[in-house]
């Protein structure tokens, strides 16, 4: 990969996507006509950064960004060798918070400005040299920056919201409320794009009556959540929502555990998906970030996929965190450049959310219990919004 990426910054955890961030650089690369060189980025704190300030320039204080361009200082016989390298760009992402609050702007804004700044000293462009050298390098960071609005391979993120978990509530007294398909409503009009339910064998929670009024009902889009079910299929077929979710489904379990595995039916997952496609109705698989899973999916016609998200959530340390983030961006890459649409879910709550929202392929979160459960406390209009806002967040850190 062109871009090297290293990270000394850990004292807020995913406050830069290293992912998007790469991704980014990457891009920039190619707009500057320098794809093929490559670039070595370091994120470093404001007592780092005093030391390299100190130890090159003479100068112990923090700054915000420093280039050191390959050629600078290098032996000649560096010339003849076949080295495509640009240089070293270190950043101080405490500099870039104090100046983001100071200048009234977007973290991820400032990093990205201090990127391109960086790269462009590295190309040769220097504001200290003289007015018009200044006036030039403004201008190639405006123009860059104008290009980065258009980076993202998706457009915003979307919601939608599974409220199986207000039909549990109501269930538990066998009443009639509270209402799910109430529940739809209110987070239709806060801002949700879709409506997720699942349509269990046993009817736990979703009822058949909760799905055809959710069908009559719903504005934006319908996606029933199913096994593969005779009877269920049935049902789906007759009613016609806008996407169906294959899920695995045991009687025994609390909620959906582990992704689907086609591998082993694949036959079986293929005749619902050809079942689904007369009737003009797309499938999503819930599969495991697994690359075998993904190719088999796109093999059998499945439209989307939603990337299982549980082990992500579940992770008893940051470093057990990390591995299932990166296995899940790297599924999210692999399952776009199959040509499927992605979108995720499982266990998202308030806090871990962010970093599955920014991965630039993800179409769409599905979430349900956390939501739902914060609503107990804020109401559902307020939670549903609280979400959307950190998505949104998400979706400008790259």
């Amino acid at each position: 990969m062109p871009t090297k990426l290293t990270s000394h910054y850990r004292r807020t955890g995913h406050l830069v996507n290293e992912r998007g961030f790469l991704h980014l650089a990457n891009r920039l690369l190619g707009e500057c006509g320098v794809s093929d060189y490559t670039l070595s980025v370091l994120l470093v704190d404001d007592e780092e950064i005093s030391q390299i300030n100190n130890q090159y320039r003479n100068k112990n204080q923090p700054t915000n960004v420093l280039s050191f361009p390959f050629a600078d200082g290098a032996d000649a016989s560096l010339a003849t060798l076949p080295i495509k390298e640009l240089g070293d760009i270190i950043i101080s992402v405490d500099t870039a918070l104090r100046e983001a609050i100071l200048y009234r702007q977007p973290f991820h804004d400032r990093m990205t400005w201090l990127l391109i700044h960086g790269l462009l000293h590295l190309l040769g462009y220097d504001h200290e040299r003289s007015p018009g050298e200044e006036e030039k390098m403004l201008a190639r960071e405006q123009e860059l920056l104008s290009k980065t609005n258009n980076f993202r391979r998706t457009t915003m993120t979307r919601l939608a919201i599974n409220v199986d978990h207000v039909a549990t509530i109501r269930q538990a007294r066998g009443i009639s409320e509270p209402d799910p398909v109430t529940a739809a409503a209110i987070c239709e009009l806060a801002g949700a794009s879709g409506i997720v339910v699942h349509l269990r064998e046993d009817r736990r929670h979703i009822q058949d009556r909760d799905v055809i009024l959710l069908r009559q009902t719903i504005q934006t889009k319908l996606n029933l959540e199913m096994g593969a079910n005779k009877d269920i299929i049935a049902i789906a077929l007759d009613l016609k929502p806008d996407l169906i979710t294959l899920v695995p489904e045991k009687r025994e379990e609390l909620t959906t555990e582990g992704g689907l595995d086609i591998i082993s039916q694949t036959k079986k997952i293929a005749k619902v998906i050809e079942k689904m496609a007369k009737a003009s109705i797309p499938v999503s698989l819930f599969l495991d970030p697994d690359p075998k899973q993904l190719a088999v999916a796109k093999e059998i016609g499945a439209t989307f996929v939603e990337l299982h998200t549980g082990r992500y959530c579940d992770a008893l340390n940051e470093s057990m965190c990390e591995h299932e983030y990166e296995l899940l961006a790297a599924a999210a890459e692999e399952g776009d450049r199959l040509g499927l649409r992605m979108c995720a879910g499982h266990g998202l709550n308030y806090h871990n959310t962010g970093p599955i929202a920014s991965l630039d392929t993800i179409e769409e979160l599905s979430i349900g219990h956390a939501i739902i459960a914060r609503s107990v406390f804020t109401g559902l209009d307020k939670a549903v919004r609280d979400m959307l806002a950190i998505i949104r967040q998400a979706n400008m850190l790259f």
